[in-house]
């Protein structure tokens, strides 16, 4: 007999967005890059970047039964979590979520509509777990050597890099 050792499994890349300091996005950017620098922009314009931090990559996978062949439901995700003003606790998440894969014949889109609401609520959850793990601070900290390493060379970046 196995067991799961989670029935949710969530991970996700984070950008605070009071670390992008340029918008401009570079000329011969990829289009998939390009792409992903629209979204960060539109997420800054939504939400603005104090207290907000840009989620991708990002994947929630629920396991509804104790198979590996069945009752599995795996949804991409990618958007803003909103942290109070002490970044201590996630106050929303605004996500846009998809199914990606799924081996659960007795889904239906109802139950598909509610997962995705459980997969932003879930993201929450998770955040703050990143919180409490000294991960979010480490972001800020990381992506806080890569600006200044830029501005000392007085380089261009572009866009969060």
């Amino acid at each position: 007999m196995s067991s799961h050792a989670s029935s949710v499994e969530l991970t996700f890349d984070c950008l605070p967005l009071r670390t992008v300091g340029r918008l401009d996005i570079p000329i011969d950017a990829s289009p998939k890059y390009r792409a992903l620098c629209e979204r960060i922009k539109k997420a800054i314009d939504k939400h603005g970047s104090h207290n907000t931090y840009f989620l991708y990559n990002a994947r929630c996978v629920f396991r509804l039964t104790n198979s590996e062949e069945l009752g599995m439901l795996e949804f991409s995700f990618e958007g803003v979590a909103l942290t109070d003003a002490s970044d201590c606790d996630t106050q929303r998440c605004d996500l846009e979520v998809e199914l990606t894969r799924e081996v659960c014949p007795w889904i239906t889109e109802p139950i598909v509509d509610w997962f995705k609401r459980t997969v932003v609520e879930a993201a929450a959850v998770e955040f703050n777990r990143y919180i409490a793990a000294g991960d979010l601070q480490a972001a800020k900290e990381r992506i806080e050597k890569i600006q200044a390493a830029s501005d000392d060379a007085g380089g261009y970046v572009g866009m969060f890099l």
